[in-house]
């Protein structure tokens, strides 16, 4: 039996770059850093002040002052994309197939903001002076929550959290409802708006975030070189729009891009650090290309976790050389994160997007500020910038802690 064919049609996000997909892409190819001292919060005592933030973001342009105030910055950034998701794709919410149209994000730790600052409210005036939208606004299924409610799409409502891979399993489950027949459409991929006192806290004590580079912060994320001293946390969005190619069909869409593949597996290994052969990650790299039925040596782009984190990049170059063979030094490999910093869950869901345009463009994005080479990290990084490249198939990786990884396959749109 022949599988329904996936393919998506509509973009969105808000990103350290921009409020929008299209100027975000344009800054992406031209190199440029979102990278900034935090502004969210006085981070003047923390070895880490540099993040990728969402700069100039104003809910009321997509929601009403009452709705933004009961509602958690990670949940405004999911409404605000979801809104320009549905206008790019021109995909219609309607009685007739709302029961088919689900909402399945990827959010890996939720409202922080709103647990922060309740907390504090707590601790200086006690417990009756909670207010009663603080568990509404904090739980990371009122991103998918209030998308339905906002838009009326009444298919499956979901929530993937599994770190920093929680976009592309969110992307792969929305894939794998409308290959069961479960919906002709979903809007998919990940959100998050973690920038706050004690995420940046938690994750410095981790020594996960660089700290060389305050003074510097548009060269701090450094993924692959050989200076790379830790990532640089961001916030933001990033959606798609899934949808069978017979709806898109039916209504003339305009398709980016297919999704052909999803791959998922376990490190079984440690709470944060991936196996040094890199084998969980090559097996999700694997999986996804087994589930697309394509070739390793079909795929001509990756846009890669990347992190700029000493072991994982360093692993990840080591799973992609046991995936590709030969292959991997052909391929073209793009590192966003070096741009936007690491979204955590929403990571996969802006990279996913990325992957989808440059497919769809014929513009593979460049990573920046690898200047010192690192002899593990020897691939084709794109270091050089931007380069126009027709690629058939293209990559999406995303790791997580708990030794969870998950990658997908995009196909260059043909009739």
């Amino acid at each position: 039996m022949t599988r329904p064919r996936v393919v998506i049609t509509g973009i969105s996000g808000v990103t350290p770059l921009a409020n929008d997909m299209e100027t975000s892409w344009n800054k992406l190819l031209a190199g440029e850093s979102g990278i900034a001292p935090i502004t969210l919060f006085d981070a003047s005592a923390y070895d880490s002040r540099i993040a990728g933030e969402v700069k100039g973001f104003n809910p009321e342009d997509y929601v009403t002052t009452k709705q933004a105030r009961h509602m958690d910055r990670f949940t405004q950034f999911a409404l605000a994309s979801a809104k320009m998701l549905l206008t790019d794709s021109g995909y219609e919410i309607t009685p007739q197939n709302a029961f088919d149209t689900a909402v399945i994000l990827g959010i890996g730790l939720g409202g922080l903001h709103t647990l922060e600052t309740w907390h504090a409210k707590l601790l200086s005036a006690g417990p009756k002076k909670i207010s009663p939208f603080m568990i509404p606004m904090l739980i990371s299924n009122m991103g998918p929550g209030q998308i339905s409610i906002f838009t009326g799409a009444k298919g499956a409502n979901v929530v993937t959290t599994s770190a920093c891979a929680s976009a592309i399993h969110a992307i792969g489950t929305a894939f794998a409802e409308i290959l069961l027949g479960r919906a002709v459409a979903v809007i998919t991929g990940g959100v998050e708006a973690t920038v706050t006192p004690l995420a940046v806290a938690g994750f410095t004590a981790l020594k996960a975030l660089s700290t060389h580079f305050n003074d510097d912060p548009t060269h701090a994320s450094r993924p692959f070189d050989a200076k790379r001293d830790g990532f640089v946390i961001g916030e933001g969005a990033g959606l798609l729009l899934l949808e069978t190619l017979e709806s898109a069909q039916q209504r003339n869409a305009r398709i980016y891009a297919e999704i052909v593949g999803y791959g998922a597996s376990a490190d079984a290994h440690h709470m944060t650090a991936p196996r040094e052969d890199g084998e969980g990650m090559a097996r999700a790299m694997h999986n996804a290309l087994r589930d697309a039925g394509v070739d390793a040596s079909a795929v001509g782009h990756i846009n890669a976790h990347a992190t700029s984190t000493l072991l994982n990049d360093s692993t990840e170059t080591t799973a992609i050389k046991a995936v590709f063979g030969a292959h991997a030094k052909k391929l073209k490999i793009s590192a966003t994160k070096s741009m936007t910093g690491h979204l955590l869950g929403a990571a996969g869901g802006i990279e996913s997007v990325f992957t989808a345009l440059a497919l769809y463009k014929e513009m593979l994005p460049g990573t920046i500020n690898l200047t010192t080479s690192d002899p593990v990290c020897d691939l084709d990084y794109l270091a050089g910038g931007s380069e126009h490249v027709a690629c058939e198939y293209a990559m999406c990786n995303s790791f997580g802690f708990g030794g969870t990884n998950a990658s997908i396959i995009l196909k260059k749109w043909q009739a």
